[in-house]
């Protein structure tokens, strides 16, 4: 079953004109905007486990960069903020670990008052705990508080906050082997990069495939909701994996609370004789080859061309959400009409003007029938809805 949270077509689709904006915000949104990120590394040890050799010397090196409660002691290791700053976050960070509100390897996303020139800046902090040794399986465990700051309170409330905690996770993870080595002799080498470049890799993708085919983009958003494979070609491996973290981004698929559902449509697709998706970056823009589109993603292009335009990679997730929201609702509505049209003549006949007005009726149909396949009846109002939209496409041709 998908749920929905969005109205209109026209709300979805024009992030501007919500009513929890004011003016000004608004007015913050119609401009190019540069937004600022910054990264802080702190070493956490419980005072309760057995502080290792190294540990211990890196604390005596660091006293003034430390801070120390009565279970826990927090040494800063590297941080990007301003030196006025970085004592700021280590004492909200300090009060969280206090309230036990920091759980190892999942992280949380706050709004942080700090002495940058946003003021207020959105926080992801997460603890990574080092294995416990099996003498001392219930001691306090030592590890690493990672800490990533960017855009701005208005920014952050714009970016689905549950979205960007699972990615900065994923991301936050593949730092784990190279916090292995003692005292971090790889900190510049390894250590630091990897921070530096989160911004850019966890947030920027979207905008990064936006720009690189621009318009076309309605064929990569009808690809991810009909389950299309998308394959990139003469590229380099960084735009394949954001090509790739796109198309996941725009599928829903994760949003059916039925797994047989997803099940069932990857094998309806897999039967059906839909070619790969090409985009071939040898050419500048690059060419697409067996593109498809319908009138529903074309509708979106100049929303993320906009938002592109503006640099504003929040404003542009927030719009992809709002995309994916919007299909959802109208699944609801066409899986609604096709149970009502089992009985009545007349619910047949407006779940054809409703497949012919929202445009997304090829991707609409594909869906239901893989979730309605073990429905004989559904089967078959399905099937007069297919051949409806095939003569209206012949109509139209």
């Amino acid at each position: 079953m998908f749920t929905s949270q969005t109205s209109s077509f026209q709300d979805s689709i024009d992030v501007e004109e919500r009513d929890d904006f004011d003016s000004e915000e608004i007015a913050g949104y119609n401009q190019k905007i540069q937004l600022n990120c910054y990264y802080t590394i702190y070493l956490y040890q419980g005072t309760r486990s057995e502080a290792t050799g190294e540990n211990v010397a890196w604390n005596q090196r660091r006293t003034d960069s430390t801070t120390s409660q009565d279970d826990f002691s927090l040494t800063l290791v590297d941080s990007s903020l301003p030196s006025e700053a970085e004592p700021e976050l280590r004492c909200y960070i300090s009060r969280r670990l206090s309230k036990g509100a920091l759980l190892g390897g999942m992280g949380n996303i706050a709004t942080v008052e700090l002495s940058v020139p946003e003021q207020a800046v959105g926080c992801y902090c997460c603890l990574l705990e080092q294995e416990r040794s099996p003498e001392q399986p219930d001691a306090d465990g030592n590890g690493y508080v990672i800490c990533f700051m960017g855009g701005s309170e208005k920014g952050l409330n714009l970016y689905p906050l549950l979205t960007l905690r699972m990615e900065l996770d994923k991301y936050v993870q593949g730092l784990q082997s190279s916090l292995q080595t003692p005292e971090l002799q790889n900190l510049e080498t390894e250590v630091r990069p990897y921070l530096s470049r989160w911004y850019e890799e966890s947030v920027m993708h979207i905008h990064r495939v936006v720009q690189l085919v621009h318009s076309s983009i309605s064929f990569l958003l009808h690809a991810a909701l009909s389950h299309i494979h998308v394959e990139v070609i003469n590229s380099d491996e960084k735009t394949k994996a954001d090509v790739s973290r796109f198309i996941k981004a725009a599928s829903l698929q994760g949003l059916s609370q039925q797994d047989t559902t997803t099940a069932s449509l990857c094998k309806a697709i897999s039967e059906d004789t839909h070619s790969d998706l090409i985009i071939d970056c040898s050419t500048s823009p690059p060419t697409l080859s067996n593109t498809v589109s319908n009138r529903f993603c074309d509708d979106w292009i100049q929303a993320f061309l906009n938002a592109a335009e503006r640099c504003n990679p929040f404003l542009l997730r927030q719009i992809l959400e709002n995309f994916k929201l919007k299909a959802i609702q109208d699944m609801n509505s066409l899986k609604r009409f096709v149970r009502q049209a089992e009985m009545s003549h007349y619910a047949l006949f407006r779940c054809c003007q409703f497949l012919q007005g929202c445009g997304n009726g090829d991707v609409l149909l594909q869906n239901a029938r893989a979730e309605h396949s073990d429905l004989p009846e559904a089967c078959s109002i399905i099937a007069v809805l297919e051949e409806f939209l095939r003569e209206q496409s012949k109509a139209q041709a």
